[in-house]
């Protein structure tokens, strides 16, 4: 009896083992895919960040929304994260709202442009429109 039960010990071991194998190798090859390792960092790192700011801020009259031209220069696609607020230095209680703008194809050469539309603004109330964050699309 002895024999049976460390075979059947062997065989889960084994099962186990297979088990792990199949869970962790699609992650492990994911990773490795997506340059997640030591390397993958040199190749992101490598193309400068755009330049984004904020052309215009103004609200729209017919839906008293608020509108951020967003001006970027770069080179490649990016995401911006625009920022609404009462005013520029963040105050407690101050009304704030985020947006984002695509700025696809960026070339060096011209600066592209786009609209970043924000919530409805309240009457005479002026809003500060800023770039939080870029992201690599």
């Amino acid at each position: 009896m002895g024999v049976s039960a460390l075979k059947w010990q062997g065989w889960l071991v084994g099962l186990v083992v297979l088990a792990g194998l199949l869970v962790f190798a699609p992650l492990g090859l994911y990773v490795w895919a997506s340059g997640g390792g030591a390397g993958g960092g040199a190749r992101a790192a490598a193309a400068p960040p755009p330049d984004v700011r904020i052309a215009e801020c103004r609200i729209d009259p017919p839906s008293r929304r608020v509108v951020a031209v967003v001006e970027g220069r770069g080179e490649g696609s990016y995401v911006v994260t625009v920022e609404f607020r009462d005013s520029p230095p963040p105050a407690p209680g101050a009304r704030t709202a985020r947006a984002l703008a695509a700025l696809p194809g960026l070339t060096p050469d011209a600066p592209s442009r786009t609209e970043a539309i924000g919530p409805v603004w309240p009457p005479l109330t002026a809003p500060w429109c800023g770039v939080v964050g870029v992201g690599r699309e």
